[in-house]
């Protein structure tokens, strides 16, 4: 029951340093050698390729050196031993430069769709586990009708480690509460790692419910970007790279993370969530969240109109 509570709160993490990487990256505006060189250290880390094929849903490959609009999956893996694991939170990033926007779509993963690779329907997470990364991203991008450029794995241990690394966070709080044995006061407040996962887990108390929740997973995620900003905290970028790399797998190269923060940098100061609605199904006694093609259809556009692709697919 421990270790399932703990898994439920970790996987509220992966939003927050997921974004965290690609955010710092957009939003950092510092390029010391010191940020460099633990950047290229860590990123040698991170780093995977992958054997995939180009995306039909584009005619040429993104071009980040060029400021171009593009998307990043990431995927929250619960990885244990002798098991591949299930992609247990999938996220789409789509960020547009010319709007200087990031929109963030949860996918929650009972969402049934087609398996790409696999020829039949099933949870959406479960793409991972048949066929790891490439199909999750193939089975991503047919769902939504976008191109899926990029992609972060985020192993869902260790995530309070990157709000310590900074320091912690600032956070204006407008709701008095107690969460895990955290009590919360209304006004400004620093919290640290453990604090900060229990700031965001609280939902059940807002009357905002989700969107509350909400909140206040983005004020952590902002709060770690600023803190992560601003010029004291380049000491600290050497602890907060080693966070990651210990933490996150992606096909970004050391070359494009750093396309992503000299070209990308004011993109961050606008996150909008968006949100995909379903119906809880059961279909041969197993439950699914089922979307509308009229949903599916309103998130694409938003999707494609984000990453300037309307026209395109219109023409």
């Amino acid at each position: 029951m421990r270790s399932k509570k703990r898994k439920l709160k970790l996987r509220k993490w992966v939003k927050v340093t997921g974004t965290i990487l690609l955010i710092m990256l957009i939003g950092g505006g510092v390029y010391g050698s010191t940020v460099y060189s633990s950047l290229k250290n860590a990123v040698a880390t991170m780093h995977q390729p992958i054997e995939r094929k180009q995306s039909e849903k584009r005619e040429e490959p993104v071009t980040l050196k060029e400021k171009e609009p593009f998307s990043v999956l990431m995927l929250g893996v619960d990885e244990r031993e002798g098991d591949k694991g299930r992609s247990d939170t999938m996220i789409v990033l789509t960020v547009n430069p010319n709007n200087k926007s990031v929109n963030m779509l949860s996918i929650p993963r009972d969402t049934r769709t087609e398996i790409i690779g696999k020829g039949k329907q099933d949870k959406i997470n479960h793409a991972y586990a048949f066929g790891g990364i490439p199909m999750a991203m193939d089975t991503v991008e047919t769902f939504l009708d976008i191109p899926i450029d990029y992609f972060i794995e985020v192993n869902m241990e260790g995530f309070t480690d990157m709000v310590d690394a900074v320091g912690g966070v600032k956070v204006k709080n407008d709701l008095e509460f107690t969460q895990d044995d955290y009590h919360f006061t209304k006004g400004e407040m620093t919290l640290n790692g453990e604090k900060a996962l229990s700031y965001t887990r609280m939902r059940k108390q807002d009357p905002r419910g989700d969107f509350g929740r909400q909140t206040r997973q983005r004020q952590i995620i902002e709060g770690v970007v600023k803190e992560g900003a601003t010029l004291s905290s380049l000491t600290k970028f050497s602890d907060i790279f080693t966070v990651l790399g210990k933490n996150v797998k992606t096909n970004l190269t050391f070359d494009q993370m750093v396309a992503i923060q000299k070209g990308y940098k004011h993109v961050g100061t606008s996150i909008t969530q968006m949100e995909l609605k379903e119906q809880g199904t059961r279909i041969n006694n197993i439950y699914y969240g089922v979307v509308s093609a009229e949903e599916k259809q309103r998130v694409q556009n938003e999707l494609k109109f984000q990453l300037e692709l309307s026209s395109k697919n219109e023409s």
